[in-house]
């Protein structure tokens, strides 16, 4: 209580909350009034955490240690009026149930060993959606890797992109393929062996690249990891996950949100085609051949060849055939339509419940008619 210039006999009665350095002169005064926390809360008149943004809107890295990020609500919106960037108290404890899911399935199957997660488990909240944080910590054993957001890909560094920088002596079409073999790789077990599909968007997930030096060229390199943060979002069929993991998968009713489950492989697909398959696959090929590493259609090859291969590894499970059914051999790929569910119409007549979840009409399949 003393560093932030509070009495320390707070201490018995208090605990100290983070707030956005945003938020602190209007919006939380507000939202303690509206949790009827005005006359017993008390602000604090000093600041003590110095934090740098990240790309995550609501999401501040801690400078003293890098390891340490804090997520924190804003009253703003994004993706339409109706996507309110707070932080809604039931997500944080679904967050990290999921969390706790996916560690439980990596435990136990070595198919997931590329796949690391980010710890959100250490949250609070007072019953408000403007009163809440979340604490991440980076997983152990990162040493001296680099973390790349898969949004950063194609950024410029001023002689290149950073994928280019990445691959060293490596061909970026390679380097690529080997993205893609991981990020499939993951995805496909995923939804196949467990019922998951997660929102690892090219914001929620990263490579992570190992500190050694780049490969000689013609070599395969080391190892890519993917790490995913962020599992709120995650859809689940919860049948088939509870026939993989047993006791280890949590009771439904363990889930603040019901709309994190489904019984509907079909909806799963969704999930997969319009997170993993456009924003982590499609739109690095076609940022890739506008900047002119390779063509178009030998970059959809790779996409293709990448996703048909991790569904080959799971030959005989019925849900690699409705995937690849969905995916590969389908005329049409279902789109968002987070806008149009966000702001442009409302609930009642598009029967959205989920506007992260919302789609349009579907776009053309490119993946199938890339040539």
């Amino acid at each position: 209580m003393r560093d932030v210039g509070l009495p320390e006999a707070l201490a018995g009665t208090h605990d100290l909350v983070p707030a956005h350095p945003l938020t602190a002169r209007l919006a939380l005064p507000r939202a303690l009034a509206e949790a009827g926390l005005a006359t017993e809360a008390r602000v604090a008149p000093g600041r003590w955490l110095r934090v740098r943004p990240t790309l995550s809107t609501r999401t501040v890295a801690v400078t003293a240690d890098p390891r340490a990020q804090l997520k924190l609500p804003l009253p703003v919106s994004t993706l339409g009026r109706r996507n309110r960037r707070a932080l809604e108290p039931r997500t944080l404890g679904d967050g990290a149930l999921v969390r706790r899911v996916l560690a439980a399935a990596a435990d136990r199957d070595p198919g997931l060993d590329g796949l690391l997660l980010i710890d959100d488990g250490d949250f609070a909240h007072a019953g408000h959606p403007g009163l809440a944080y979340l604490r991440r910590r980076l997983p152990d054993g990162l040493g001296a890797s680099r973390i790349v957001p898969v949004a950063a890909l194609l950024a410029e560094t001023g002689g290149g992109l950073v994928i280019e920088e990445l691959a060293g002596p490596e061909q970026v079409p390679a380097y690529f393929r080997r993205y893609l073999d991981l990020v499939f790789g993951v995805a496909v077990r995923l939804f196949v062996r467990y019922g998951i599909a997660l929102e690892s968007h090219q914001q929620n997930a990263a490579v992570i690249v190992p500190a050694e030096p780049p490969a000689a060229a013609g070599g395969p390199g080391p190892g890519l990891r993917l790490l995913v943060k962020d599992f709120d979002g995650a859809l689940i069929n919860h049948g088939r996950l509870a026939a993989a993991l047993g006791g280890a998968a949590p009771e439904p009713a363990g889930f603040g949100d019901p709309r994190i489950l489904t019984a509907s492989d079909d909806a799963l697909a969704d999930v997969f085609i319009t997170i993993t398959v456009h924003l982590c696959a499609g739109a690095l090929a076609f940022g890739l051949a506008e900047r002119g590493y390779a063509p178009l259609p030998a970059l959809l090859a790779t996409v293709r060849e990448a996703l048909a291969a991790a569904l080959d590894q799971q030959a005989g499970e019925p849900a690699a055939r409705l995937l690849r059914a969905r995916v590969l051999e389908a005329g049409r790929l279902p789109v968002k339509a987070m806008l149009t569910a966000g702001t442009l119409t409302g609930k009642d007549r598009t029967g959205a419940s989920d506007i992260n979840k919302f789609y349009g009409p579907p776009g053309p399949n490119y993946l199938r008619d890339y040539r």
